[in-house]
């Protein structure tokens, strides 16, 4: 739909201001019809998908109603995952950034609580939180809801799903009645209905028109891929697309943290994100991603809900959900802003049947593509290490190894062989052991819908080259929050990634996600661990081998001091 300008709304100036300057110019369809009468203080429900801007639509009215001067609670944001609460805090900071003392403050369990008292002691005019520990500080005192005119429900069908209901009945509760209350969900269910009807009063509904629940600029495409070769597909679909940004959905903990510790063995650079990491784990996984210090996010449905990215190329649907609306929030993840991104689903058996629900569901069908060949995937890499060749030659971004060259031009060598055996360096510095794709495809099993049938493929060795941070060699720093340490075996040796993260997680019994970039050199490599646990690592590694060998562990004392 066509959509007017922002400056049509009547928003204060100091708003206006703050849109033009992220660059906003006009409103999306859900901005487009809340915005107006949220202004006029109407409640309101709207039905809108993530990414649409719905916190904008939110936002906007209701900062332009809060009274920035007067040190006290005045507006409520609640949202299910601390996730999101934090991305809607920053969110409401940047659009409130020309409001003379304005303070807006995010409170999520997981984090201290007495931090989180003193933001409410020094007088934030807006909260935003997850039911739980929003009704914690209330029960508490710390809490004061008498002031508060604003109460917001964002997704609210995904706090009804983790079985909010009580919590967030007793904060609308808490909250005076003469109160405007702004509710948004993806859907529409009966339970959403009933929890409307006590929160708003005669809410008007919005819901702009979708001719389909995905983002249009979105690409939606699957593969038949068994359980035990989606890591090879997924790491060719990898290599072929070289995504700056991708998130790799799972259904589960346990397949996100094996799929993980996968994507690191191979050299990629990978991080997780599920229920069981720490809130301080989660905040910094999330911060690297979005710095593009981690390129790969491996994370769990209710983990990523609140992951506000615009950059991510790619989804992954590592595994296939059980509920459509999961995938529409999963595909949401991508081609945000104008942008175009890809879904990817990987789909074995009887899955095609949940396929052909989600297709329903999201009046869309999902092409079917054939699993790309080795030898697809060993061209693409060839033209990517041409094209990075040809770069630094036109730009004079090298070193001047003419001496070397002219040694080798003495001794009787063409340059041509030399050329080639330079390339060829560059490719085993960066490659991967081979595997192969799994038989028995879904025709076999007498699927309709199967085309090609499945293949038994030999891969040969091979990985992107450019972008994995996880073994450049020329980064010797340590993260914030990491100790870099020394062990004294490498590929020479013999070693992988993933023998020196098993090791650690087996022998030292490290926890989850503590275990970081690991970069391997010929005869020897570095490891980041987490500063708490370095010691740990040290100690246990002592009685440990790797590829039957004995070796060194140590702080790597050429960083040190």
């Amino acid at each position: 739909m066509d959509t007017p300008a922002f400056t049509t709304f009547s928003l204060p100036e100091p708003l206006l201001r703050a849109v033009a300057e992220q660059g906003f110019e006009q409103p999306t369809p859900i901005q487009a019809l809340a915005i107006p009468p949220a202004l006029e203080g109407k409640d309101l429900i709207g039905i809108s998908h993530t990414g649409s801007g719905k916190t904008a639509a939110f936002m906007l009215p209701l900062l332009s109603r809060l009274d920035a001067g007067r040190r006290e609670l005045q507006a409520l944001v609640v949202c299910p995952t601390r996730e999101l609460a934090v991305q809607v805090c920053e969110e409401a900071n940047r659009f409130g950034a020309h409001l003379e003392g304005f303070n807006a403050i995010p409170v999520y369990g997981g984090a201290p609580m007495e931090r989180q008292t003193r933001g409410l002691r020094a007088g934030a005019q807006v909260v935003i939180g997850t039911p739980g520990r929003l009704l914690d500080h209330l029960r508490r005192g710390t809490l004061k809801t008498g002031g508060v005119k604003t109460l917001v429900l964002d997704e609210a069908d995904r706090m009804l799903d983790m079985g909010f209901r009580e919590e967030m009945e007793e904060l609308m509760g808490a909250i005076p009645e003469e109160r405007q209350t702004l509710c948004f969900s993806a859907t529409m269910s009966r339970d959403v209905e009933r929890l409307i009807a006590r929160a708003a009063k005669d809410p008007l509904r919005i819901e702009p028109a979708h001719p389909t629940r995905t983002v249009g600029t979105v690409e939606q495409v699957w593969y038949e891929v068994r359980g035990r070769s989606k890591v090879e597909v997924l790491s060719r679909v990898i290599d072929m697309e070289s995504p700056r940004l991708a998130v790799v959905f799972c259904n589960t903990k346990r397949a996100v943290d094996e799929c993980t510790e996968a994507l690191l063995a191979r050299g990629y650079s990978a991080d997780r994100l599920h229920g069981d990491i720490t809130q301080q784990m989660r905040e910094r996984t999330v911060k690297r991603f979005r710095e593009g210090q981690v390129e790969l996010l491996v994370a769990t449905d209710v983990a990523a809900r609140g992951l506000d990215i615009d950059e991510i190329d790619i989804v992954f649907n590592y595994d296939l959900p059980q509920d459509p609306e999961d995938y529409v929030h999963r595909v949401g993840r991508t081609g945000r802003a104008g942008r175009s991104g890809k879904a990817v689903s990987f789909v074995f058996g009887r899955e095609v049947h949940r396929l052909t629900a989600i297709e329903r569901d999201i009046r869309q069908k999902i092409a079917r593509r054939s699993i790309p060949s080795q030898d697809e995937v060993e061209g693409r890499r060839r033209n990517r290490l041409y094209e990075l060749v040809r770069e630094r030659l036109e730009g004079g971004d090298f070193q001047d190894h003419t001496e070397s060259f002219d040694r080798l031009l003495d001794n009787g060598h063409a340059p041509s062989d030399i050329a080639s055996v330079l390339f060829t360096l560059m490719r085993e510095a960066d490659g991967r052991e081979a595997e192969v794709i799994a038989e028995d495809s879904m025709e076999d099993q007498g699927d309709p819908r199967a085309r090609g049938g499945g293949r038994r493929e030999k891969v040969g060795a091979g990985r992107r080259e450019g972008g994995a941070p996880w073994r450049r060699e020329n980064s010797r720093d340590a993260e914030e929050g990491m100790a870099r340490l020394f062990l004294s075996l490498g590929r020479q040796d013999g070693l992988r990634a993933s023998d020196v993260a098993g090791m650690l997680y087996r022998e030292a019994a490290l926890p989850d996600g503590s275990v970081g970039r690991i970069t391997l050199m010929p005869r020897h490599c570095f490891v980041d661990v987490r500063e708490d646990c370095a010691e740990m690592a040290i100690k246990s590694a002592r009685q440990a081998s790797l590829r039957g060998r004995s070796f060194r562990m140590d702080y790597d004392k050429s960083r040190r001091g």
